[in-house]
């Protein structure tokens, strides 16, 4: 998909893709899994939290607080999103063979999982309503803004962790991506007269 049908996606479709990416990578935590899993699928989520969360608040919420500035549940994000980012931080403190570390990622999945509660039944669709003419440009400028983010969060270790949270996923890429590169050079070329 090219960069320009991304930026078309409208906002909330955006928080929704980010949301599923994040509960994925919950799943994939077991407490008896090897330290460097768990420290790979803690890194994924830990980092797409870090960016939704900053997404959510230098575009999302600055939208809806216009046209609802006294809604309660949007109130209570940024205290919810500061309390995700104090446990990010205590987990980044921590070696993935401490028994607290499994304590506090399931914590933090508890937390981050009532919050997408909220903003999928509430947020979401009030900014589906209520922002209508805006979700493309707020989507276009999310993604310009998310790449910023991306790259200022070492790329490489993120590919990493991303390989080692969903490590059949990352195969089946890096197979379907050789294959191609593979068939392009493998394809014939006319000669030329």
């Amino acid at each position: 998909m090219a960069l320009s049908s991304l930026a078309a996606l409208p906002v909330t479709t955006a928080i929704r893709a980010d949301h599923t990416h994040v509960l994925a990578a919950f799943h994939r935590y077991r407490s008896d899994s090897p330290w460097w899993r768990k420290r790979a699928i803690v890194s994924t989520a830990c980092t797409a939290l870090e960016i939704h969360t900053q997404l959510e608040e230098e575009i999302l919420y600055p939208a809806l607080a216009r046209v609802d500035p006294d809604d309660d549940v949007l109130k209570k994000s940024k205290s919810e999103h500061d309390a995700i980012r104090q446990t990010i931080e205590r987990l980044r403190g921590m070696e993935p063979d401490n028994a607290a570390y499994d304590n506090l990622f399931m914590q933090l999945m508890r937390t981050v999982i009532h919050h997408v509660a909220d903003e999928e039944a509430v947020l979401l669709p009030r900014a589906e309503r209520a922002l209508k003419a805006e979700l493309a440009s707020l989507g276009a400028a999310m993604t310009r803004r998310r790449i910023q983010l991306l790259g200022a969060h070492r790329p490489a270790r993120i590919a990493l962790d991303m390989a080692g949270t969903f490590p059949v996923a990352t195969a089946l890429l890096g197979a379907l991506t050789g294959i191609a590169v593979l068939c392009c050079f493998a394809t014939p070329r006319p000669r030329s007269a």
